[in-house]
């Protein structure tokens, strides 16, 4: 009963989804296109073509499901690999990763009509959900065709436990009817338990993010892309990554705090949307600062104190040019975006208060002393100054981070045994 309520709830607001998502094309286009697709209108799948359907929502999800995704490719050359996502950055991701290799599409709505729709053009044999994207009616029908569904990745805040616990009629018959959840952590595993997850269905496989690994090719590439930015004054680099709204005004603003220190600092601003990099680059112009901006194909000059990062799919080159990365949606509660990436690199990390979508990770690398928690502006600032007198205790800091990635990897090693395990009793 709960889930038809669901259901006609999500049919009455279907007007007012399509209203904001041409409000959203306003600022991005991308939007728009491509709309038919998130009804269930896509090209049909070869019926004798096995299938693995993988679910991206984002950027973040995109980028911790690429490893899992080449894997598979490699694993199973028999399967096609159907990706989808909600956003055109996920798309973005997804095109410039895998281009023709994978059959990519945005996902369907989560209607009854329509995952038929899509169901059945696609005819996957497995759904692998990337971190926590539960929707009643996909899992439903899932399971109603005994399609096994795995939620990789999986993590669950305490946060996001108290919203599904308010809606527990509809949660638990959800989740009962998954076939396994691959948890980042105990704690994430736990929640999923308390709100209906039978013990049989768990599994804590860590967080696959841990697991990219850096190839030579990126490494050269950031070496140079580093060499570039400092140019011949050698100039440090302070990256700001994913910054949300409000948090480019604080960043500013500690960058103006350190330059009476370092006056040739290069911050590198990479907000977390692309309908924001114009946004940012007159907030920077309103602030009296020089923009170099990526998208321009140049270097910054030595009179440049900001690169905008407005191009999308490069933040991890951009991590290994930096000297110290501040990771962002942290100063606002947003929950914090992806800290294992510079710390990959060997980076110092610094990061806002606001962690919950990354709370394990927050607390190995905090616990080795290769993040620190900044609450405002002179606290970044205090901080980037601190490290940059000091680098020998920047480099601890950096080797402090790396060391946690170092000691958590494996995590999509169990992932896939997992995922053979649903592909074979299929």
């Amino acid at each position: 009963m709960a889930r038809l309520l669901y259901t006609l709830l999500f049919y009455l607001l279907m007007p007012l989804v399509l209203v904001r998502l041409l409000w959203r094309s306003c600022k991005a286009p991308e939007y728009r296109k491509r709309l038919g697709e998130r009804f269930g209108l896509v090209p049909a799948v070869p019926v004798s073509q096995k299938v693995i359907w993988v679910h991206a929502v984002s950027v973040g999800e995109t980028l911790a499901a690429v490893p899992m995704i080449t894997q598979l490719q490699s694993q199973y050359p028999e399967y096609l690999l159907v990706v989808t996502t909600m956003t055109p950055t996920g798309s973005a991701r997804v095109k410039s990763v895998f281009g023709d290799s994978v059959y990519h599409v945005y996902a369907p709505y989560d209607l009854p009509d329509i995952l038929n729709r899509f169901i059945c053009t696609v005819h996957p044999d497995l759904l692998v959900i990337m971190e926590t994207e539960l929707w009643p009616n996909l899992i439903h029908h899932c399971h109603k065709r005994d399609i096994p569904v795995v939620v990789a990745n999986a993590r669950l805040s305490e946060k996001s436990a108290k919203g599904y616990q308010k809606f527990s009629s509809l949660t638990a018959p959800m989740l009962q009817k998954l076939s396994c959840v691959a948890a980042q952590h105990q704690n994430d595993g736990a929640r999923f338990t308390t709100l209906g997850l039978g013990a049989t269905q768990l599994s804590v496989t860590g967080n696959i993010k841990f697991d990219v690994n850096l190839d030579d090719e990126v490494k050269t590439q950031a070496g140079l892309l580093k060499s570039q930015w400092r140019g011949e004054r050698e100039r440090p680099i302070f990256l700001a990554a994913s910054t949300h709204r409000g948090e480019d005004r604080i960043i500013l603003d500690g960058f103006e705090q350190i330059r009476s220190h370092f006056p040739e600092l290069l911050l590198v601003l990479v907000p977390r949307h692309p309908e924001r990099f114009d946004e940012v680059a007159e907030l920077c112009a309103q602030q009296g600062l020089s923009v170099c901006r990526r998208s321009s194909g140049g270097s910054p000059s030595s009179s440049d104190q900001v690169l905008l990062g407005d191009t999308m799919g490069e933040l991890l080159l951009f991590f290994g040019a930096g000297d110290i990365a501040f990771v962002g949606g942290s100063l606002v509660p947003v929950g914090g975006h992806n800290l294992i990436e510079p710390a990959i690199w060997a980076v110092p990390v610094l990061s806002g208060p606001h962690l919950f979508n990354f709370s394990e990770a927050s607390r190995l690398l905090r616990e080795s002393q290769g993040m620190v928690i900044c609450e405002d502006a002179s606290a970044i600032a205090g901080e980037v100054v601190a490290l940059l007198q000091n680098p020998q205790s920047a480099t601890r800091m950096g080797q402090a981070a790396k060391s946690v990635t170092d000691n958590n990897r494996g995590a999509l090693g169990r992932l896939l045994v997992i995922i053979e395990h649903q592909l074979l009793s299929h």
